[in-house]
């Protein structure tokens, strides 16, 4: 219990102090429209990471998120442009083509025993293709409609998707820490073998978090697209990369097992600070690419040190 307060201290101390240290190293740092900016920029990495994290927990990994945003963005671009559907209808479109993805993964991962890192992994590469086809390799305008969605609100400053992204981080919060559902994860994650022994059929649980992870990964798309105010083919790519690393940083293993959503929502935001202050400093791109890759392998080694810890 004591361990688990200090790392959630760790990481709220690590957040203030990357804060404190760009407010006095880079100009306008600590203003409204940078903090306004910065949590705008937050929707798709926040709705990714959540379910990344359930699938994390679960003792699995799905590296297709960024790919299936992608692909959702492009079913919403052509379907609100080449179909002339209204913005609402192309958004579902969208999410449904996460959803599918998803299941799709999840049978093949859940049902037919396949390994979910090669399953996802085959989706990574099956829905970018599909992004392109979709898209005809294209980016495509949308138009200023969808933009709505991510711009700042009156008198608060922050968007719609955001204040949408923080509710699904509160309701996957309590389905972890107050159901059913999120107590068999945690148990499937610590030993499958043991949970199938107590009773708990595993098959649809790895199916569900897979399912749910496609789900919001086609939220996240739209989130991006509102926010670009197209749809872009190579939009997401090195989503998953940061979500996971956005979760592992927020306490949750890679071993399975453990995990908060809370904590992964800290995670996206200190990787936003980090990547918005480096901006800031005028630090160039292949070394944000750099450091980003650093805090990944330092997220690695914090989830092999805590698990380390647990043994012992």
């Amino acid at each position: 219990m004591l361990r688990r307060i200090l790392e959630q201290y760790f990481i709220f101390i690590s957040l203030l102090l990357l804060v404190v240290f760009f407010s006095f190293t880079a100009n306008n740092f600590f203003s409204f429209s940078t903090f306004s900016t910065l949590l705008n920029q937050l929707p798709a990495l926040t709705v990714v990471t959540i379910g990344m994290t359930l699938v994390l927990i679960s003792g699995g990994i799905d590296l297709s998120v960024g790919s299936v945003a992608a692909l959702s963005g492009g079913v919403i671009g052509i379907a609100s442009t080449l179909l002339d559907l209204p913005l609402p209808i192309a958004g579902l479109m969208g999410v449904a083509a996460g959803l599918l993805a998803g299941t799709l993964s999840g049978w093949l991962g859940g049902y037919c025993g396949l390994p979910v890192f090669i399953v996802t992994l085959g989706m990574l590469e099956a829905a970018r293709g599909m992004a392109y086809l979709t898209t005809n390799s294209q980016t495509v305008y949308i138009g200023a409609n969808i933009q709505k969605l991510a711009l700042p609100l009156p008198y608060i400053g922050v968007s719609a998707s955001f204040l949408f992204a923080i509710g699904l981080v509160l309701v996957a919060h309590l389905l972890l820490t107050r159901t059913v559902f999120g107590r068999y994860l945690v148990a499937i994650g610590t030993n499958a073998k043991a949970a199938r022994i107590s009773g708990i059929d595993i098959k649809p649980y790895m199916m569900s978090v897979l399912v749910i992870s496609g789900g919001l990964a086609g939220v996240a798309g739209l989130m991006n697209t509102a926010y670009l105010g197209s749809a872009d083919p190579n939009a997401g790519m090195g989503l998953e990369l940061a979500a996971i690393a956005a979760a592992v940083i927020g306490g949750t293993s890679l071993m399975g097992g453990r995990g908060s959503i809370i904590g992964a929502f800290i995670g996206v935001l200190i990787i936003s600070v980090l990547q918005n202050g480096l901006a800031q400093l005028g630090v160039t791109e292949p070394i944000k690419r750099l450091i980003t890759g650093a805090v990944i392998i330092l997220a690695v080694c914090i989830d092999r040190w805590r698990s380390g810890a647990a043994v012992e």
